[in-house]
């Protein structure tokens, strides 16, 4: 069973002002994630926009993944885990998007908790066990924030016993949670992976016992943010501690106007992607801006 260690970037949907998905753009940033040294890529998640995307540019999307990232193994020997997207707050929805990436030769399903239903710890499990019968290894992703329930560290212990479920997406916000899975979960099992969900908590939820981060911020710095990881998971924590606090003030601004608008913002004022958002989204405000310019500056990006 695949191991996930190291940062992955939940990665942005390139959009031109119309609206429509620029798919060669998606190409590059991917090469661009590659070539930055990132652990993996995770297209088709919060970031990306994906409530608002056609099915047919979703497909799409997962075929670029998959070819980028099978090109570079093929030339270095070294596996690039695609995780694909594929949570849906209807069960059978969710079922289906992870076999349609398991069929388009993804390597990970990203399966957020069924949101808005607001489903009992009994209905989370029943949903998670559903998914994972498709047979695609599935990485819970926990973000009460968006979903409105949190899973329970009990639950989540019920989840991890099933086959095909590798490890958890944590973007509760809280390290005392992330500790009861290290202590309560991974402890018995150590190849369960403990993401963070939050850029800023990489190092200290490594520092812990955690894996690495699905980052937001590595859409833009996919070298510092993997250098920052993998010093973490090195024990080389005062190398880690200074790109962590040069990359503070970029951590809180990528997220000062929402996700993932203030992020494409940055990317588009670095010259990287047009930067564009689909509605309900719209731009970042001009104080936003401000703000995020300002971080970009003073982290030196």
């Amino acid at each position: 069973m695949i191991k996930l260690r190291g940062a992955f970037t939940a990665m942005i949907t390139p959009m031109n002002e119309d609206g429509s998905v620029d798919l060669e753009q998606f190409r590059k940033n991917v090469v661009f994630q590659i070539e930055g040294g990132v652990a993996g890529i995770a297209p088709l998640g919060t970031t990306g926009e994906t409530p608002t995307l056609e099915e047919e540019v979703e497909e799409k999307m997962i075929q670029i993944a998959v070819e980028e990232t099978k090109k570079y193994g093929e030339k270095t020997g070294k596996k690039i885990p695609v995780i694909i997207g594929t949570g849906s707050n209807c069960t059978k929805d969710a079922v289906r998007y992870t076999e349609r990436a398991k069929k388009l030769g993804a390597d990970v399903a990203l399966v957020v908790t069924p949101y808005y239903n607001k489903p009992s710890p009994e209905g989370i499990y029943q949903h998670f066990k559903a998914v994972a019968a498709v047979g695609l290894p599935v990485l819970v992703y926990n973000i009460q924030g968006r979903t409105g329930v949190n899973i329970p560290t009990p639950t989540l212990a019920r989840i991890a016993e099933l086959p095909n479920v590798i490890g958890v997406k944590e973007a509760s916000g809280n390290i005392n949670q992330m500790m009861d899975v290290i202590t309560k979960i991974k402890s018995k099992n150590p190849d369960f992976a403990v993401l963070s969900g939050d850029d800023g908590l990489t190092l200290p939820l490594v520092a812990v016992g955690g894996d690495g981060i699905v980052s937001v911020v590595s859409n833009l710095t996919p070298s510092l943010v993997s250098e920052l990881t993998n010093k973490a998971l090195e024990g080389d924590l005062e190398a880690a501690r200074k790109i962590h606090y040069r990359l503070l003030p970029f951590f809180k601004a990528a997220f000062v106007d929402g996700n993932p608008t203030s992020i494409k913002y940055a990317m588009k004022f670095k010259g990287m992607d047009k930067g564009f958002v689909r509605l309900p989204l719209v731009e970042v405000t001009d104080e936003a801006k401000k703000v995020i310019e300002a971080a970009l500056a003073e982290c030196s990006l």
